[in-house]
């Protein structure tokens, strides 16, 4: 029998394992990581808003495009370094920002950041986060890091959060524009879901700490109101580039531009805002080529293969993000888990490569891709 490691908070399970993982492939992590996040922890990570529709079409919708396999292309190991936002990195994957880790492992954020500068990454922190921005920028050891932010309606506690952002080193603000108010989160009701573990970030600024409470009275201070003019805002204040994050139109994609936006993050939020709304992957190239590369695209939303990074990166991205996955191999692994998720991706993205006769990641961005809707 295998013996139980987890730390007690507040009468919540929190796992304590550290291990690499054996994976064969990503979504065989979510069954296994039920079986040791409680009940109320795991729900809120894995559920969407309403019945899950968009959730289950995001990645449904990746069998959308297909790759073209390219033969007698002279090319062996592929290389997915890549150069973005001014980084070099050692993958296109990246960390998506995600909320309370504390949920599936005592570590938290602090793991997830080690795990990802293990693989040569970047890192998106999430406002409400288990860790402090501190504590999780230490963590990654000079690894690059952005931090997004979750705009309240007091901006005091904005610039407390960006301040914080800035001394920490983060390379850039994404600035989260889906979510004014929460989705309706059917699993979070049924299970009468509060956060058990406090959130650094409203503990050490004056907003409560989050235990407690629901995620509806989390997003009760949140800005409900945002514009162009807040992209500016914080481009002014923190002098960092602003990533508008939430950009699921063409239309919005150039005004976040024209509001000086840095770069575009394509995202439904997992499907856990707006329900009934199109898989990012559908939208992801009219976006791509209203943007026409002024700026550079962040992707997620329903990643879990390699394929599917392949296909993001050339339907338009330049970045492509995931989230669940890595907190599964978090609640399994800790940061050797976490470390064990982009292996996985990275190499079937490598095999992926290779069979389309594309041996860099610029080279993917110019693969072609077929349109065909194989019934469901």
């Amino acid at each position: 029998m295998e013996a139980i490691i987890m730390t007690l908070t507040n009468g919540y399970e929190q796992s304590d394992r550290e291990q690499k993982l054996n994976i064969v492939n990503l979504p065989s992590l979510e069954a296994e990581a039920k079986k040791i996040i409680p009940t109320g922890g795991f729900g809120y990570i894995a559920g969407g808003s309403e019945d899950d529709w968009t959730l289950r079409q995001n990645t449904a919708a990746f069998g959308h495009l297909q790759i073209v396999p390219k033969a007698l292309s002279n090319i062996e190991q592929p290389s997915l370094a890549t150069h973005v936002f001014g980084l070099d990195l050692k993958t296109p994957i990246m960390m998506a920002p995600t909320a309370a880790q504390g949920l599936a492992h005592s570590q938290g954020e602090k793991d997830t950041a080690r795990g990802v500068a293990a693989v040569g990454g970047l890192m998106a922190q999430s406002t409400y986060s288990s860790t402090s921005i501190a504590d999780t920028a230490a963590a990654g050891n000079g690894a690059p890091q952005f931090f997004q932010l979750y705009m309240s309606k007091d901006w005091t506690f904005n610039e407390s959060l960006l301040d914080e952002a800035v001394k920490a080193g983060v390379k850039a603000i994404l600035l989260t524009v889906d979510a004014t108010v929460d989705g309706y989160r059917e699993a979070d009701i049924v299970n009468n879901f509060q956060f058990p573990i406090p959130m650094a970030n409203l503990t050490k600024f004056s907003e409560g700490d989050g235990k407690g409470k629901g995620i509806g009275e989390i997003y009760a201070s949140a800005a409900q109101k945002i514009s162009e003019d807040d992209v500016r805002r914080i481009a002014d204040y923190t002098h960092l580039p602003v990533i508008v994050k939430g950009i699921q139109s063409p239309e919005d994609a150039l005004r976040a531009i024209g509001a000086g936006a840095a770069g575009i993050y394509v995202s439904n939020h997992g499907g856990r805002q707006l329900n009934g709304g199109p898989a990012s992957i559908d939208v992801l190239p009219a976006i791509a080529k209203a943007v026409n590369h002024q700026v550079p695209i962040i992707f997620d939303s329903g990643v879990r293969r390699g394929s599917h990074v392949f296909k993001a990166l050339a339907a338009g991205a330049d970045l492509v993000a995931m989230g669940r996955p890595v907190i599964y191999g978090l609640a399994l692994g800790g940061a050797q888990g976490v470390q064990s998720v982009f292996e996985e991706l990275n190499h079937e993205l490598e095999i992926t490569m290779q069979l389309a006769g594309t041996k860099t990641i610029e080279d993917v961005k110019h693969a072609p891709l077929t349109h065909f809707n194989y019934a469901e």
